[in-house]
């Protein structure tokens, strides 16, 4: 492997959405369930709220110059910030008061995330009610409006937290659906023509740079077939993933990327309570890892290096006991895949 993670010292992690409405208690329990170096506590998204709190909504407030507002059918782009996307700045407002109460002296790693340019353009409706994604010319502009929200909030988040290393991840679970031309327009009678790869590539470079020249980024989707290879040439430092999506038939792209120093964010942790079975065994949860591993021919002492261990999409379904279990259980998962990378 070519060079040291940027996420070392970070065996477990979150994706980003916890249950409920109350940002102190989200911000103490993704605090608490990594401390002491357990794992990377990230700003958590409260979707249970309403409009504003759910990660598209989240991620209209941070735009600039771009407004949004809620239809029956979702976001829409606005002349003029509404109440909508006020409510969606004042819930992060909240947020990161919360978690800089929680967070008073720590160093170390500290992940925030927003939708990425694709998934955006894929779910925000232009005034006619087509989605962006339908206009070249509105998703460049709605991708350098989000890379400039970006830095701010970026910036935003250093200043309140001095001593984090601040992580930027950009959800894209739409992606494959964009690249394969798979998105249904608003009628649902028809799809959206496939995005040129280069066209997605080079966009969520140009997003991704939103972190800075030394900052630290990944990818996330929970959806099948995440374009591992295009990801890793557009800049991501990590990618998260759903490991029970995995097929065979990706496992040589994974493996390429971990010897390329690409680190993997491997959900393997039930993220509702009704798949909840067999939580009790650690070591269970991460058999499927060390298996691939073998497989790959990788050399197991780079497990604990190269993998962090995550549940497999966020926790928004989950009651608010199951997700404070489910993270103290990946940061255990992630243990006993150091403790026994073999």
């Amino acid at each position: 492997m070519s060079e040291k993670s940027k996420f070392s010292g970070c065996p477990a992690t979150g994706i980003g959405s916890m249950p409920g409405g109350d940002a102190r208690e989200a911000a103490k329990t993704v605090t608490g369930s990594f401390a002491d170096g357990q794992g990377m506590p990230y700003l958590a998204e409260l979707p249970a709220r309403g409009p504003g709190a759910d990660m598209i909504g989240r991620s209209v407030g941070l735009l600039v110059e771009m407004y949004g507002h809620v239809e029956p059918s979702g976001w829409r782009i606005s002349d003029r910030p509404g109440r909508d996307t006020r409510r969606a700045r004042s819930w992060l407002g909240e947020d990161l008061d919360a978690l800089e109460e929680f967070t008073q002296g720590y160093e170390g790693l500290l992940k925030v995330q927003a939708v990425g340019p694709w998934t955006l353009a894929a779910a925000l409706e232009l005034r006619g009610g087509e989605a962006m994604l339908a206009d070249a010319g509105a998703c460049r502009d709605l991708a350098g409006s989000l890379a400039e929200g970006l830095r701010a909030h970026l910036a935003e988040v250093r200043r309140r937290m001095p001593g984090a290393n601040v992580v930027l991840q950009l959800d894209e679970p739409s992606l494959t659906a964009v690249l394969l031309g798979r998105v249904r327009s608003a009628s649902g009678y028809r799809t959206y023509r496939a995005v040129d790869r280069q066209i997605v590539e080079a966009t969520l470079r140009d997003v991704l740079a939103a972190a800075g020249e030394d900052g630290t980024t990944l990818v996330h989707s929970c959806a099948p077939e995440v374009p591992v290879a295009l990801l890793r040439r557009a800049g991501a430092d990590g990618i998260s993933l759903d490991f029970s999506l995995l097929t065979e038939r990706e496992e040589e792209t994974i493996g390429e990327a971990v010897e390329g120093g690409t680190h993997l964010f491997l959900g393997v942790v039930p993220s509702t309570d009704a798949a909840s079975e067999g939580l009790s065994d650690p070591g269970g949860s991460v058999m499927g890892v060390r298996t691939l591993w073998r497989r790959l021919g990788l050399n197991p002492g780079t497990l604990a290096e190269s993998v962090t261990i995550t549940p497999s999409c966020g926790l928004a379904g989950a009651s608010p006991a199951y997700a404070r279990t489910a993270l103290a259980h990946s940061a255990r998962a992630a243990k006993s895949l150091a403790d026994n990378p073999e």
